[in-house]
């Protein structure tokens, strides 16, 4: 049992000190100081410490000592006032006086001081060392100060003295509390080991925390497994551990049969193994396992917690249990838990997902909702039921409540505009201007949508500029209908424009839009701006396809920019495409049209041997040879070869036999004839 040290506390004029400039020489608490004050030039001036040695010339005990020392708040004063204190007659150190100097010096960091003070109190055996080397270490802890708390558990176990489990675990906790890592606790735990001590069941459960923390999720099971061999009983924290360690790292059923081993054993689950617990198994979509221990925790008189609660919830609309969400949350109601709006929403998309519209609105109306999002989604689920009068009634009844805002009237208006309905769509901005809602970018983006699927460009591109003028950005639908309907009508240098902005602001067109984009640029001759916009879709996200390289390889083989092209393929190539039949006749031709013959050859017989193997993998599969077919795919794939889209229907089963063997059959049973016609069509592409 640790001794009450008052001596050891530290009082507000204590300051963290780096450390010394200058190492005390000697450790021996009876050495000459070597170190010059001139080194602290901020520190008490020598009259401070000379009216305190006048002090303790009189009056030398190890009280008034500690005293001195802790009112002394120049680290190198107060190792100076401890030394000459030691060379004085009829005085020795107490375990006391030795505590605040190595407390001083390990809160200061200065660590080989501290050290050096730590082995001569133990050398000396004063009286109460082991209760106040106990004590240090919990102030080093309770201060953060691990390492030097490492230290002083270290000279204790090489005094001769065995600390308790408690000493052990405390600095177990600590450094999986502030994640010291995996080799510090297991540095601990051998110091353990060495000096006898026995582990307890919260010793275990460090180790098992840092294991898993370690990704030693095998190692940290197999360590659980020997806790019965041990003598250790698992309990609701080694549960704990174990389950969220399994489930965060997608081993959700291992979890479970960890968790059956839990109710097997009979040990009952603490509060907190609740609240971290049942949230993670929501989140998994493990609603079973989540009523199952909700009830355990009601059963246990256990108040939940308000997380618990929403987690509980929105699990349940998510598997469309609406009646039990419902009785949960009035059950969080009557714990005096507000429910945020977003579970409220949940609830109002589970009933409308059921096709239960009346009950949702009962339902905002009966707990008497507020919250506008979970209006919204009743708006907007009206409406996608084709319910559209509906929605606008409750619209009204939401204005009247004051419980509207702009995004409520966006609700609406999106639907009209995706409905070719932009007449109405106008009226009701009108409205929402006159209650005083001003539009914003999402009713733009609404308007996009509707003047794309009228075919209004122009006006479509106004309402663009409007928003670039702005420093808004349209949602990503919007973009899409807005580039596609203008690459539809060959308007290439708006679509450019409405690209590159989008680009801007981290929006990404699919692959499919943007090779069409760039093959209706290449087409009209602006292949150098698709070179460019290529570039522009790399740093905004936006996919590209071979297809697309493929274009712009056509166009610049045209424009006979063969620097261009070259540098293109490489970019292709880091990018870890594979070229296509297409990309290699254009590869073929521009190494021609230079007279490069073996380049040519080359590439030729490359792109031969890529198209053999699908021949060859096709000829295997209808010999009823699967496993060589499959076999040579890998192969195939190993090469960064990708197959063609035949030969993967094929392999995958995605069409019959028969259907494959008409899409694969060639004219001549000659490979290399096959490949020829191949070439031939793609040369006359070009």
């Amino acid at each position: 049992m640790a001794v009450k040290l008052s001596t050891l506390t530290i009082t507000k004029r204590t300051r963290r000190w780096v450390t010394l400039v200058s190492p005390i020489s000697s450790l021996s608490c009876t050495s000459n100081i070597q170190v010059t004050p001139e080194t602290y030039q901020d520190i008490q001036n020598a009259n401070d410490y000379d009216s305190k040695i006048q002090f303790l010339r009189s009056k030398l005990c190890s009280d008034n000592l500690v005293r001195v020392l802790d009112n002394t708040t120049d680290l190198y004063s107060a190792v100076k006032i401890f030394k000459w204190a030691a060379l004085q007659k009829r005085f020795s150190h107490t375990a006391n006086t030795y505590c605040q100097i190595i407390l001083k010096l390990g809160l200061a960091g200065n660590l080989k001081e501290m050290e050096g003070f730590c082995q001569n109190m133990v050398k000396e055996r004063c009286t109460g060392v082991e209760d106040a080397l106990v004590s240090l270490i919990h102030s080093f802890v309770k201060h953060g100060r691990l390492y030097e708390a490492i230290r002083v558990l270290v000279n204790m176990i090489l005094g001769g003295y065995k600390p308790s489990i408690a000493v052990f675990n405390g600095i177990l906790g600590a450094l999986v509390e502030e994640n010291k890592g995996f080799e510090d606790v297991l540095y601990i735990y051998k110091e353990m080991v060495k000096a006898g001590v026995v582990p307890n069941v919260d010793t275990l459960n460090y180790l098992l925390e840092v294991l898993f923390e370690a990704e030693k999720v095998d190692i940290g099971l197999d360590q659980y497994k020997k806790m019965n061999k041990k003598g250790l009983q698992p309990n609701s924290r080694t549960f704990e551990i174990l389950i969220r360690g399994l489930i965060l790292r997608n081993r959700v059923d291992e979890s479970v049969s960890i968790l059956d081993e839990m109710f097997q054993l009979g040990c009952p689950p603490e509060l907190r193994f609740y609240i971290c617990i049942i949230p993670l198994y929501c989140k998994e979509n493990k609603l079973e396992v989540g009523i199952k221990l909700f009830k355990m925790m009601r059963v246990s008189n256990s108040v939940p917690d308000p997380f618990i609660f929403v987690d509980m919830i929105r699990c349940l609309c998510k598997n469309l249990w609406l009646d039990y969400a419902v009785d949960l949350l009035e059950e969080m109601i009557e714990h005096d838990f507000s429910p945020p709006s977003d579970v409220l929403t949940d609830i109002v998309h589970g009933f409308c997902k059921l096709g239960k519209i009346k009950e949702a609105i009962a339902f905002v109306e009966d707990k008497h909702v507020r919250e506008t999002l979970p209006h919204d989604a009743l708006l907007g689920s009206c409406c996608n039921a084709g319910n559209f009068s509906i929605a606008k009634d409750l619209l009204e009844k939401m204005c009247v409540r004051n419980i509207a805002d702009s995004s409520s009237w966006n609700v609406l208006i999106r639907w009209l505009c995706e409905k070719v309905a932009i007449k109405k769509a106008f009226e009701l901005l009108g409205r929402m201007i006159v209650s005083s809602f001003s539009p914003e970018c999402a009713t733009y983006s609404a308007l996009v949508v509707g003047n794309c699927r009228l075919r209004k460009y122009e006006d479509a591109m106004k309402l663009f500029h409007w928003v670039h003028i702005k420093c808004w950005v349209l949602d990503s639908n919007s973009y899409f209908e807005l580039v596609e309907g203008l690459c539809g009508a060959e308007k290439y240098i708006e679509a450019i424009e409405v690209f590159r902005y989008m680009s801007r602001n981290k929006c990404y067109l699919q692959s499919s839009l943007f090779d069409k984009l760039i093959r209706g640029i290449c087409e009209f001759g602006k292949v150098d701006e698709a070179v460019r916009l290529h570039s522009v879709a790399y740093n905004s996200g936006t996919p590209c396809a071979n297809s697309t390289y493929a274009s712009m390889m056509l166009g610049l083989y045209k424009s006979c920019n063969r620097k261009a092209l070259s540098l293109l393929l490489s970019q292709m190539l880091v990018a870890g495409f594979t070229l296509d039949v297409e990309t290699y006749c254009i590869l073929i031709q521009n190494l021609i049209d230079q007279n490069k013959t073996k380049d040519c050859a080359l590439f030729f017989n490359i792109m031969v041997n890529e198209e053999t193997y699908n021949i060859l993998i096709n000829g295997l599969w209808k010999e009823g040879d699967k496993e060589k077919a499959h076999r040579l795919l890998d192969l195939m794939l190993e090469r960064g070869w990708v197959p063609n889209a035949a030969t993967h229907k094929l392999l995958m089963g995605s069409c019959s036999m028969e259907a494959n063997s008409r899409e694969l059959a060639y004219e001549t049973p000659n490979e290399r004839d096959h490949v020829s016609n191949i070439l031939a069509e793609g040369l006359g592409k070009l």
